[in-house]
């Protein structure tokens, strides 16, 4: 793992890192998943993700931090309690009680969607996306597509770990993603 600051970024990144487990051909032959169970084993290097992007999104004026299934629950509450803003799940299809908005997006083989509570975001609210990780792109690009929809300015995503071979960022269309840990 590295840092996508570098060498310089203070000690935190490297907790983090060594916390990140990899298991290998997981959930299927070839994959190398990237396991943040183990980090949050240890409090001292969950609490340097948390504290990390809570110091980059304190002062952005975000109202909204989104986070996308499932993992995104696990980041995005204490962010959001500790700026100030909302928490909002966006979520597999049917999981979701009341109207909801959705996006459809294309997976490897086939298509999911994410869903959001109607009335959840509104219009000129400042967001940011929480998941763990980025890997192919797809499932961040329709988070962000989901916001916009409503009227929403995606600030940025934030996700714990990339995996850059994979060229997730390619998907965002240039919008900004912020990471804290590159897999290598």
């Amino acid at each position: 793992m590295a840092s996508e600051e570098g060498a310089d970024q203070d000690h935190r990144l490297e907790r983090i890192a060594s916390t990140i487990r990899v298991i290998p051909d997981f959930p299927k032959p070839g994959i190398l998943f990237q396991d943040i169970t183990t980090m949050l084993l240890k409090p001292e290097a969950f609490r340097d993700t948390i504290d990390m992007l809570v110091e980059r999104y304190r002062d952005k004026g975000i109202s909204v931090v989104a986070g996308v299934e499932a993992r995104g629950f696990i980041f995005g509450p204490p962010i959001a309690l500790a700026i100030g803003a909302k928490f909002v799940p966006l979520r597999k299809p049917n999981k979701l009680p009341g109207e909801v908005i959705s996006e459809e997006y294309s997976l490897e083989y086939g298509t999911d969607k994410m869903e959001m509570h109607v009335g959840a975001v509104q219009a000129g609210d400042r967001a940011v996306v929480v998941d763990d990780l980025i890997a192919t792109g797809g499932t961040l690009a329709a988070a962000m597509r989901l916001l916009e929809r409503v009227g929403a300015e995606v600030v940025e995503c934030a996700c714990v770990i990339e995996l850059p071979e994979l060229k997730g960022r390619e998907k965002l269309d240039g919008r900004p993603l912020f990471v804290l840990v590159k897999a290598v």
